[in-house]
């Protein structure tokens, strides 16, 4: 089973790039971040008629994840557990069934969390708490889990291409990869620094300056492997040349494939 995650950076504007990307790279299941639309303005059909079952939690104009999943889901959440008064749509689960078992998925797409300091990064930091509560209980479920998404953390120096350039940036403070680290501990597998060559594994090249061209670029989407997914892990990769397509999105698909 092949399982991707996106930021689309905006559903109808780049309708026409991930229709293409999916016939072209054919994955079974695809996690999107930063739909930007609620989920009665999602395009459904278009996916649908490409043969995907599509689960949206959306918000207008803002955030919104999706699932697009050639095999049957169930048991579909929206929201991450531990703050009731959170509106903003950054968090869907859902269990993919395979051939011969199945995978829990948690799509995500973490706050930026800038300015700093703010209640925006506030937030963020919050977030990741939650995150690791819930991840905590996915991993103790002892099942193959994937949690993958717009994480908006760059891990470590060599996952930018200035890293110097961010020191002062959310993505990259001492206390957003401290938050990182603390959930890494927990017992997942990074699957893009595990299963890739070192070197140049970047996702996202900003629109402004010439980043893409200058390849001035750093890694923030990530999949994170329970134990027990990453056992079944067979690849992993980086779909970089989408970044070079007409109206692209700034992020870049990173996928897995994995015997489920």
């Amino acid at each position: 089973m092949k399982i991707a995650t996106w930021n689309i950076n905006g559903i109808k504007a780049r309708i026409d790039t991930l229709q293409e990307w999916l016939k072209q790279a054919e994955p079974d299941v695809a996690v999107l971040q930063e739909i930007k639309s609620q989920d009665e303005g999602f395009p459904r059909t278009a996916f649908e008629d490409l043969g995907y079952n599509v689960e949206t939690h959306g918000q207008k104009s803002f955030n919104g994840v999706a699932i697009l999943s050639k095999r049957p889901m169930e048991d579909v959440t929206r929201g991450l557990p531990g703050d009731s008064d959170d509106e903003q749509a950054r968090w869907i689960e859902a269990t993919v069934c395979g051939d011969e078992s199945a995978v829990r998925l948690g799509g995500l797409y973490l706050p930026n969390g800038n300015p700093t300091p703010g209640p925006k990064y506030d937030y963020k930091l919050a977030w990741m708490e939650r995150l690791h509560a819930r991840a905590a209980d996915l991993l103790a479920t002892e099942e193959p889990v994937i949690l993958l998404g717009d994480y908006n953390v760059i891990p470590q120096p060599e996952d930018a291409a200035k890293p110097e350039v961010w020191a002062e940036d959310a993505l990259y403070l001492p206390e957003t990869r401290a938050a990182f680290r603390r959930l890494m501990a927990q017992g997942w597998t990074d699957a893009v620094r595990a299963f890739t060559p070192s070197g140049e594994r970047f996702t996202f090249w900003d629109y402004q300056a010439g980043a893409w061209q200058k390849n001035n670029g750093i890694r923030i989407d990530h999949l994170l492997l329970s134990p027990q997914a990453a056992d079944r892990v067979t690849s992993v990769g980086i779909d970089r040349d989408v970044r070079d397509w007409e109206k692209p999105s700034d992020h870049v698909p990173v996928w897995c494939e994995i015997s489920i």
